[in-house]
């Protein structure tokens, strides 16, 4: 079997980005470790461990990777964050400060809104037609 375990997504600063991640998004951090070379290994993912892609966050480094921070797919969404209760993730989102870029609509494949992360990465929240 193989499978996407981590995406990378680049962000400024660890504790912010883990603090979005967590507490708006109502992800769960996984690891949290320091490295040799002073960064750190930071994965959070969104159900339960092992069950899905988690996302690595990378503080960026240099002029290049900053410079991708936000923008890292061009300003299409890029994350699509599955829920089996949109109205409740939709809700509890917007009362934790989550920017949501449009209203939900219902589409042949399900309840979909655009949203963005701190850094203005476009993401939908979406519950899949049943």
């Amino acid at each position: 079997m193989t499978r996407i375990a981590l995406v990378t997504l680049v962000v400024d600063d660890y504790d912010e980005a883990i603090r979005f991640y967590t507490e708006a998004l109502g992800f769960r951090l996984a690891e949290d470790a320091p490295r040799p070379d002073g960064s750190r290994w930071v994965v959070v993912e969104p159900g339960v461990q092992g069950e899905g892609t988690a996302l690595l966050l990378a503080r960026a480094k240099g002029g290049a990777q900053r410079d991708r921070v936000g923008d890292q797919t061009g300003g299409r969404v890029g994350f699509f964050l599955y829920t089996d209760d949109f109205a409740r993730d939709h809700a509890r989102m917007l009362a934790a400060g989550v920017t949501f870029l449009e209203e939900p609509r219902h589409e042949t494949y399900g309840t979909v809104a655009v949203f963005q992360d701190l850094y203005g990465n476009r993401w939908d929240l979406l519950q899949p037609a049943s």
